[in-house]
């Protein structure tokens, strides 16, 4: 491996790691990678000869780098239109034998608890619970006292129990129901839907303003029924199209192509064998690394 003095293939080597880290602060994969191409920079203009511990400073810079963005887009997803879902990451985005941003035991729907803790929160649960690092480390990246760390930790961990999945849902099963939804949904099939959902089902879609979906969840299993009656008696799901099954941030799903030729994602989680949270992500810009490797528009 090259030395860190020389610089770009030891970075290239600890790029995916620092663009998992990013992923899990900011939810988006296209955030992530400014943030880390920051740090590159960075990484180029510093003077490596004296840096004792490249991987620690490298994690630093993109923590911090982070935890500025997470300040501005508070503001952001507070004037943005819907519902705010984390941009999904499909599995084959990256190739099995590298340690991408989806090699965690996160999943979508955690993705979606983190976004309730403060960044200082976020960032010690991560850089410490996920990430491995210790204490005096993510001290030294948030600045603040190595107890006070220990405390956010501890809040984030009491935050995140609930939200953590009770079992893993095997991949055959998985992808067999996230097939079956999709084609009672478009089928209009409300005994079939009735079978696959929970009682207090939650769905939740995000077009972003920049094409239509839901403003707010769908709460409730009736609910979600009489949604999906009225979308096939407006045959607002004629034609629509199933592309690819997909694991989104390890929860079964598939890309499909809905009415209009809108591209969307569907990530199923599955608790005790029903489906007890549906997530849409529809805003084109959050779609752009799953439609380029697809090959679609």
């Amino acid at each position: 491996m090259t030395r860190p003095e020389t610089g770009v293939d030891w970075f290239e080597a600890q790029r995916p790691r620092l663009l998992r880290l990013a992923y899990r602060m900011l939810g988006s994969l296209a955030e992530a990678e400014d943030i880390v191409q920051e740090a590159w920079l960075r990484w180029q203009r510093a003077e490596r000869t004296a840096v004792q511990a490249p991987e620690a400073y490298l994690r630093r810079t993109v923590s911090r780098l982070c935890l500025d963005s997470l300040k501005s887009a508070r503001a952001r997803r507070e004037r943005y239109v819907g519902a705010w879902l984390p941009e999904p990451l499909a599995e084959s985005l990256v190739q099995p034998a590298e340690e991408g941003p989806q090699l965690d035991e996160l999943t979508y729907t955690l993705m979606l608890a983190l976004e309730r803790l403060s960044p200082l929160e976020r960032a010690a649960f991560l850089l410490h619970d996920v990430f491995g690092v210790p204490f005096d480390e993510v001290a030294e990246t948030v600045e603040r006292a190595p107890a006070a760390v220990r405390q956010l930790a501890a809040r984030a961990r009491k935050h995140l129990r609930r939200a953590r999945p009770r079992y893993q849902v095997d991949r055959e099963e998985g992808e067999r129901m996230a097939r079956a939804f999709f084609t009672a949904a478009t089928q209009g099939d409300l005994a079939a839907l009735s079978g696959m959902l929970a009682k207090n089902v939650v769905l939740t879609s995000d077009g972003g303003g920049k094409v239509l979906a839901f403003l707010n969840p769908i709460v409730g299993l009736q609910r979600v029924l009489r949604l999906f009656a009225g979308l096939h008696r407006k045959q607002d799901t004629q034609g629509t199209t199933f592309l690819r099954p997909l694991w989104i941030d390890g929860l079964p799903g598939f890309l499909s192509r809905a009415r209009g030729g809108v591209l969307q994602t569907t990530a199923l989680h599955i608790e005790d064998g029903r489906i007890a949270a549906i997530y849409i992500t529809r805003n084109p810009d959050k779609l752009r690394h799953i439609a380029q490797p697809a090959g679609e528009a």
